[in-house]
């Protein structure tokens, strides 16, 4: 299989959400997929994307050992690691399709079928007020899902201090934590993911204070680097039994091992576009389970990295549930052909096509367009 071509291709599906795709072409006729959506840095993975071209074109498509090992030493940050990620996930497409396996299979079986998903509510909720919170959590359940996930703390940042805009934005937060528990009873997991917003401090005060949510994790309290803080917060969630997550934005195996010998995080959280590709978060995996942690992928973007993250997750022996972005578009399941990625009761089917068992279709969406707000910003509403 020699390369002929690795494309990007960038699609606008709502007002605040680009998804961003690499393709790679063989001479023999094959398109493997994968993704590579990175808010707010289309240009640049679009960059990166045309170097990977340029630098692989007419180079084997079956060689990924030698491709992947560019991982760890690539320049350009998180750009460069979700332009590679995608291409490892191209390359596995194409790998399987020329065995005549989905990529499940490829890797080696299933051990988890159908995959286990919960539903992540944030970018689905409008209005974002504890009822709308709750609205969008009790859509989730009459769907089938049994554990949901939302963000509720936006627009707090710690760095701007303890000031009345930021007390409001806290009892907002626990208003919608409470209002989604209250909307799916005690039998529903319920998840917060704090996006990083807190001192180490404040999330103290945050694990004292969910506790009686019984939230079934704690997602992202303080900034990724701070492993003694990390640790001490674990050990406070665990003893009023929640578990702590995180660890979506990290590349490559070396990033996470000291999170895993520090003793960070219950479970971790890689992410397919981001952290290497298949291949790496196996690998991810395999440490974790040395250590006993839980692999729940970060997966709330489009539909290519989820349909990955399915075959994935289906192989990982220590895996727990995997994130959907639940009620954002239609345009998820709708831009793409081949096997349907429709959820199943709060589950996914694995696809049995030969390979990814998806590829983009022909689609009347504009091409990606310039967000110069983040999604997270409150005046977007």
């Amino acid at each position: 299989m020699i390369i002929e071509r690795i494309a990007f291709r960038g699609l606008n599906v709502t007002p605040k959400t680009n998804w961003c795709f690499l393709e790679v072409t063989t001479t023999d006729g094959l398109t493997g997929l994968g993704e590579c959506t990175l808010a707010n840095q289309e240009p640049l993975v679009a960059a990166e994307v045309a170097r990977l071209d340029a630098l692989l074109r007419g180079q084997d498509a079956g060689a990924r050992n030698r491709i992947a090992r560019w991982l760890p030493h690539a320049p350009g940050g998180l750009v460069a690691a979700t332009a590679l990620s995608a291409l490892d996930q191209a390359l596995c497409d194409l790998a399987a399709q020329r065995a005549g396996q989905p990529i499940h299979a490829w890797l080696g079986g299933a051990l988890h079928d159908p995959v286990t998903l919960y539903a992540n509510i944030n970018r689905g909720t409008n209005p974002r007020t504890p009822e709308g919170f709750a609205a969008a959590a009790r859509r989730a359940v009459a769907e089938g899902f049994v554990a949901v996930k939302l963000a509720p703390f936006e627009p707090l940042v710690w760095e701007d201090g303890h000031t009345p805009a930021n007390r409001a934005a806290y009892a907002e937060g626990l208003a919608r934590i409470a209002a989604v528990r209250d909307a799916v009873g005690p039998d529903v997991a319920v998840m917060v993911d704090a996006h990083w917003r807190f001192s180490a401090g404040g999330a103290a005060a945050l694990v004292r204070d969910v506790a009686p949510f019984a939230l079934f994790w704690l997602e992202c309290p303080v900034a990724e680097a701070n492993h003694r803080e990390i640790v001490r917060l674990r050990g406070m969630a665990n003893d009023r039994g929640m578990r702590l997550a995180g660890a979506e934005t990290l590349s490559g195996l070396a990033a996470y091992r000291p999170l895993v010998e520090a003793g960070c995080y219950d479970v971790l959280m890689p992410d397919a576009k981001h952290a290497g590709g298949i291949e790496e978060i196996r690998r991810i995996g395999a440490l974790a389970q040395t250590a006993g942690i839980e692999m729940a992928p970060h997966n709330p973007t489009g539909p290519v990295c989820h349909a990955h993250s399915v075959h994935l997750c289906a192989s990982i022996p220590n895996f727990l549930m995997l994130e959907v972005q639940f009620g954002e578009t239609e345009a998820f399941f709708d831009i793409v052909e081949g096997e349907s990625l429709r959820f199943d009761r709060g589950t996914a089917r694995l696809p049995q096509a030969p390979g990814l068992g998806v590829k983009l279709r022909q689609t009347s969406l504009p091409e990606w367009k310039r967000m110069d707000r983040p999604w997270l910003d409150p005046r977007l509403g």
